[in-house]
């Protein structure tokens, strides 16, 4: 199964490509962080985010998308723009044939760590223990996709 995890935003959107290698290990095909202008609308930025976003769904067919559900801050107008995002990547994904699973926060955690309150370093310290091809550099963003990516393959198996 080859999965597309996504850490949704209009700011800045992780994407993540994984699979199984022929040893059954979580590989990364690919990662990014899609940056859009902070300049621009609302509008313009999820336009390009959903864009770039499409380039990747034909380039890599993904099987499965692995997004996390929306964790709700003090600031209801980032909620709102993230929340947009998100409906963006689902329609997207299932446009292109993609099961949909979503995980809140505290399942990719307890995936990865076994800790529900585990903190953002040491879940990014157990991607990088558990999954190949990890970025050496990468955004807070594009780590959340990957760790996202590899709860769902481990929740989900070979779907």
């Amino acid at each position: 199964m080859r999965v597309i995890g996504v850490d949704p935003g209009y700011d800045r959107l992780g994407v993540a490509i994984l699979e199984y290698d022929a040893d059954g290990k979580e590989v990364v095909i690919f990662s990014t962080c899609i940056e859009t202008d902070k300049k621009s609308s609302l509008n313009e930025r999820l336009f390009t985010a959903g864009s770039s976003f499409t380039k990747v769904l034909k380039t890599y067919k993904p099987d499965a998308l692995a997004i996390e559900t929306l964790f709700f801050n003090q600031n209801q107008k980032t909620a709102i723009g993230v929340a947009a995002a998100r409906g963006i990547v689902i329609f997207l994904a299932q446009q292109y044939n993609c099961l949909v699973f979503e995980y809140g926060p505290q399942e990719v955690k307890v995936a990865l760590t076994g800790y529900g309150k585990s903190d953002k370093q040491g879940v990014m310290d157990m991607v990088a223990r558990l999954v190949r091809n990890v970025p050496e550099k990468a955004l807070d963003d594009e780590y959340d996709a990957i760790a996202v990516a590899t709860t769902c393959l481990a929740v989900n198996g070979r779907v």
